[in-house]
């Protein structure tokens, strides 16, 4: 059967041409806020997470607020913009009643957010009815139409940029699901059309409009009155709205400060099958470790940053140096002197290219072979006609014969061979869960697999051995305390929580930077549960017999220290020390001697070393 690969592979409905234009370049986007403020969002109420009252109108501020200090993190280059509907006053570029753009006024309508933006916008609340104020812009026998200004002054803010290379979103806040019920039946079906209309136009210029509603708490927004039309959901999506909804709610007033990566193409991969045939792939980083921003200096005086210069000045003549630097390596009785790009070149093993070796069974390949995060690879038509459709082919032969690719990939890093594994889709009644391609698993090198047992175990002693019933106790406790669909995005770095949130109140001159929540730590409650308390006191009793009552601190702590004596005594220091190779153990070798004698242990190895010949001259 021919399959074709442009509807089995392809992410979007883009044409082939602009695809890669859309992945390289479409990383931006383009938000604006549409909060009702009308009398309405400030009588209505909801118990918060402290049991206390907070309106609507608070609820939609905390959560854009919130979303404003995580844009700085996680998408700093997005650009947005906060519109009030149902105002007393007005502010806008078409002049139209009930409509206030809130922003920063030596900045764009939309712009970056900055931190004078977000700190105005914090207390809003507090000057809002006085500067602003609040008003019912759809009243009966009134021909204003609130709702269809604000949409389109959100339409004219959003013209800024293409739609091609940014996405373009307009999130409303609101507790009114009928914002014309209570017009007469002509005025209500004349401002029903041009409103759905005039949403419609903006859906037509790429820009999306999600609907964030607020329910009483006694009567849920009823959706189907009239947003439905509006954002364009029928059949089971207005069943599955609301609760998803409400996800997206608690996610934007909880949301992590982390930042976002693009997704964008990490490598191209040329994938040599055989000699005179090879195909182009292109590689995504899928997981990628998180860290902090890189250090910008900045000067004490100006508080701009600096540009740094490096210059090489000769050590005979004092002249600046404006030829390359040159290396040298000694050679019998010369020095041989290498540029810095013939030692690139020097350490070029390969071209870069993924070479197949040959295939093996998925069951030759085990869960310690995976030694850092996968490349997803899918193939691309851009350079080589036809690597999709070769793609295809053998994809779907190793998925059938249950195989997996052996490869030697040279790349930047030393060379080394991978596993490409076959990745079939998963599809669910929401679209695409998974999407088709290989996963290259970097597999380790025979010295990055090491023998427990030899590693741990004396030269003619026998490592020791589990009984049954001990294996039996600990496989019960490690099902009694797995965690159930476990996931690493789950829980959050905390120290980089703490990092964001230091940053968060230097910019925002904020005194109390607030708690941060630790994720990784145990869960107390759940560890005291019965059946695990159970599970641990028969795997200890297992173990250490019926002495397994828990030790004292300062006898755990004298049972520690006498155990790092015992590994300080495979060595004789004394001898180490008198022929001069106390240079050759390591730091942690070193270390088991200062902790059984009780000395420090800070400093590089040479203060280890001078602190132990000191304590040996005693």
């Amino acid at each position: 059967m021919e399959l074709d690969p442009e509807d089995v592979f392809r992410d979007e409905d883009e044409d082939p041409e602009s695809q890669f234009f859309q992945e390289k370049e479409a990383s931006k986007e383009f938000v604006v806020y549409l909060i009702d403020a009308s009398p309405k969002m400030f009588s209505s109420t909801c118990p918060s997470e402290d049991e206390k009252q907070e309106s609507h109108f608070h609820i939609a501020v905390s959560c854009i607020a919130q979303s404003l200090k995580s844009h700085i993190i996680n998408r700093f280059n997005d650009e947005i913009a906060i519109c009030f509907f149902n105002t007393r006053e007005k502010k806008n570029l078409q002049e139209l009643n009930g409509v206030y753009v809130f922003n920063d006024p030596q900045r764009e309508c939309i712009d970056r957010p900055t931190a004078r933006l977000i700190k105005d916008f914090d207390v809003i609340e507090e000057s809002f009815i006085e500067n602003i104020g609040s008003q019912n812009g759809i009243v009966s026998d009134s021909r204003e139409n609130s709702l269809y200004s604000a949409l389109w002054v959100a339409q004219a803010l959003l013209r800024k940029g293409s739609s091609k290379t940014a996405d373009k979103r307009i999130f409303l806040f609101t507790n009114e699901d009928d914002p014309f019920g209570s017009m007469r039946i002509s005025v209500k079906e004349d401002m029903t059309r041009t409103t759905l209309q005039r949403a419609k136009d903006a859906q037509d210029l790429g820009i999306s409009i999600e609907l964030l509603p607020l329910s009483h708490p006694d009567k849920q927004f009823d959706i189907s009155l009239f947003y439905k039309d509006l954002i364009g959901l029928n059949g089971d999506e207005l069943t599955e709205f609301m609760p998803s909804v409400g996800q997206k709610l608690e996610d934007m007033k909880d949301q992590l400060k982390k930042r976002v990566l693009a997704k964008r193409i990490a490598k191209r991969i040329t994938f040599m099958i055989c000699d005179g045939v090879s195909i182009e792939l292109n590689g995504y980083a899928l997981l990628r470790p998180a860290t902090p921003g890189t250090i910008t200096w900045l000067d004490s005086t100006t508080n701009l940053p600096i540009k740094v210069e490096r210059s090489y000045v000769c050590a005979d003549t004092g002249a600046i140096m404006q030829e390359p630097i040159q290396r040298i390596q000694p050679y019998i009785n010369q020095n041989v002197m290498f540029t810095a790009a013939e030692l690139s070149e020097l350490k070029k093993i390969t071209t870069g290219h993924l070479r197949l070796l040959g295939f093996k069974p998925l069951s030759c390949l085990k869960d310690y072979h995976n030694m850092k995060p996968s490349t997803f690879l899918y193939p691309t038509d851009k350079e080589v006609i036809g690597s999709t459709r070769a793609f295809i082919a053998l994809h779907r032969s190793m998925i059938q014969l249950g195989r997996f690719a052996v490869a030697f990939y040279g790349g930047t890093t030393p060379p080394r061979l991978v596993a490409l594994v076959a990745q079939d889709e998963i599809e669910s009644d929401g679209g695409q869960v998974e999407p088709p391609g290989m996963n290259m698993i970097y597999l380790p090198y025979s010295n990055d697999i090491r023998d427990i047992e030899e590693l741990h175990s004396k030269p003619g002693v026998a490592a020791p051995r589990a009984s049954d019933d001990q294996l039996k106790k600990a496989s019960a406790l490690m099902r009694r305390l797995e965690l159930k669909d476990f996931s690493v995005c789950q829980f959050a770095n905390p120290a980089l929580q703490r990092h964001y949130a230091m940053l968060q109140a230097i910019a925002l001159d904020q005194e109390d930077i607030g708690e941060t929540r630790d994720e990784t730590l145990p869960d107390k409650e759940g560890m005291n549960r019965p059946t695990v308390v159970k599970a641990i006191e028969e795997f200890k009793e297992s173990i250490y017999g019926d002495d397994s009552e828990e030790e004292s601190d300062s006898g755990a702590k004298e049972k520690s220290r006498k155990r790092k004596a015992a590994d300080a005594g495979d060595y004789d220091f004394v001898e180490l020390a008198k022929s001069g190779k106390l240079k050759d153990l390591t730091v942690v070798e070193l270390k088991t001697y200062l902790t059984a004698n009780s000395l420090p242990l800070g400093g590089k190895k040479d203060a280890l070393i001078n602190r132990i010949l000191a304590h040996l001259s005693k």
